[in-house]
């Protein structure tokens, strides 16, 4: 079953799997927070956009989520993405994405990524 948080981060992964930057920043509060530990960390909507897609990759991700789950307005999602660079290298990564939630938004987003 999706809860109204399980549904903003599905519609969240749509607008990456669709290059919908609008759809993906409708997600987010204002105050957005986004790290992926070890590579950056952004704050607000504005630093956010900029690492949408950022620079050396192409086209639209293949996202393929395995499980989400859902307590106290955090939603970890897991699965893995497959997705290009400029050069013609093909990347592909499992991911656990842990969404923490305020009025069915996502607020902070911590992104743990392997390479596979």
């Amino acid at each position: 079953m999706l809860t109204a948080n399980k549904t903003t981060v599905e519609a969240y992964m749509e607008g990456f799997r669709r290059g919908d930057h609008e759809q993906i920043l409708a997600c987010l509060t204002d105050d957005v927070e986004w790290e992926i530990p070890g590579f950056f960390q952004a704050q607000g909507k504005a630093a956010f956009a900029g690492h949408i897609q950022d620079e050396g990759f192409t086209g639209k991700p293949e996202i393929t989520v395995h499980r989400m789950t859902e307590e106290n307005d955090v939603v970890i999602a897991e699965g893995a993405v497959r997705t290009q660079k400029t050069d013609g290298a093909a990347v592909n990564l499992v991911f656990c994405d842990v969404f923490e939630m305020r009025g069915e938004k996502i607020r902070k987003l911590v992104s743990y990524l392997v390479m596979v």
